[in-house]
């Protein structure tokens, strides 16, 4: 009999893990609105980021992922607050959200005439969504009905043996009972090809795998030269680390062993269920928001030098790779994989890590839950702005 946990049912058949109230503005001149908003009702979760308009080749990804950050199942309900003279609208937004059949409402500042007026009138709608809300309760579902994101930063050089190998037992067995797994950071998947090309289920995933991979790693080129090697961070190489191919061996194995069963763009929610690959940038804080816009209702993040950061509609369960590092920040960490170094079998750190997903899975809170560290939404760019 396989692994159960409880969430909140969705009208789209989806299934949360949170039960959030969100707030998104559709372009960054409303960030405030959106503050004064949440100032009003502190239970609503806003989702403040940087753009919605003045770029171009953007625009379709940043409408993808801002309305599907809307259509998470961690979201019940959601408004969305508009300028009136941005690119990315709100009623487009809303439109798209809606589809799914959850609660969902629009409006542009300009409209309402200001920003004080239109603080109130979001308050509202957002008191009335709260308390319809509030009447959704937990109900028993399978695993498989879980899609888990697959982070790692400040990595360092025990996380390929610790860390992120426990990560990957965990996915292994969550995939075995139907669910998903979504891998990405394709920077951190430079020189793998030859390895993650054999788990493709088929060749058209096989050719999209190497492609994907191979367009991550030209940019890296044009765009650092002799040095693309060594496109990591400081603190990676503090930690221990010589190269890009040396992280990208130990970032994949978060993905376990299962055949990879499709390729998404960045945002994108998978069709099909198993291990996925998504393209991404390495960058913690423009990846996460791929990985919630792409329905991870859970996101698994591993680091060797420590970092605090977690998602605002998404639990983030902190996987350290060394016990210093556990020990030094435990107010942060979850999961102390360090203990495989000191004589703990992976198998059971792997253990650790299934039963947690399944406890946060159904209300228990990380520690980036705990202390507020939700962050922002940082969308991931690729051109400079107008």
């Amino acid at each position: 009999m396989g692994a159960d946990f409880w969430g909140y049912a969705r009208p789209d058949g989806q299934v949360g893990v949170r039960n959030f109230v969100a707030v998104i503005p559709s372009v960054a001149c409303v960030n405030g609105v959106v503050a004064a908003i949440a100032n009003k009702v502190p239970e609503v979760v806003p989702l403040y980021h940087g753009h919605g308009c003045g770029r171009s080749l953007e625009v379709p990804m940043h409408l993808r992922v801002l309305a599907n950050l809307g259509k998470n199942p961690n979201v019940a309900a959601v408004l969305v607050v508009g300028l009136g003279c941005e690119v990315i609208k709100a009623e487009a937004i809303g439109k798209a959200i809606a589809e799914t059949g959850k609660q969902v409402k629009w409006f542009n500042v300009q409209e309402l005439g200001g920003s004080q007026k239109a603080a109130h009138r979001g308050a509202d709608i957002c008191r009335r969504f709260l308390e319809e809300i509030s009447n959704l309760e937990r109900t028993r579902f399978p695993a498989g009905k879980l899609v888990v994101g697959l982070e790692c930063g400040g990595s360092d050089a025990f996380s390929g043996i610790t860390a992120n190998p426990a990560v990957g037992l965990a996915s292994d067995w969550l995939v075995d009972e139907g669910g998903t797994v979504i891998l990405t950071e394709d920077t951190e998947m430079i020189g793998t090809s030859h390895i993650m090309e054999r788990r493709a289920c088929d060749r058209e995933v096989a050719e999209k795998t190497v492609r994907m991979i191979a367009e991550a790693e030209q940019l890296t080129r044009d765009l650092l030269g002799p040095l693309a090697s060594l496109v990591i961070a400081p603190g990676n190489m503090d930690g221990g680390m010589s190269s890009i191919q040396e992280k990208s061996l130990g970032c994949i194995t978060k993905a376990g062993s299962r055949p990879i069963v499709e390729v998404v763009e960045y945002g994108q929610p998978p069709t099909r269920r198993g291990v996925v690959l998504m393209d991404g940038p390495g960058y913690d804080a423009e990846s996460l928001p791929g990985l919630a816009a792409a329905g991870s209702q859970i996101i698994i993040f591993t680091t060797g030098r420590g970092t605090p950061l977690g998602f605002p509609i998404c639990p983030v369960i902190k996987v350290a790779s060394n016990s210093e590092l556990y020990h030094l920040m435990q107010d942060d960490m979850d999961v102390n994989a360090g203990r495989v170094l000191e004589g703990t079998e992976l198998s059971e750190v792997g253990k650790e890590i299934t039963e947690l997903l399944l406890e946060v899975s159904s209300g228990h809170p990380t520690r980036a839950e705990v202390n507020r560290q939700g962050g922002m939404v940082c969308l991931y760019t690729l051109h400079p702005p107008f």
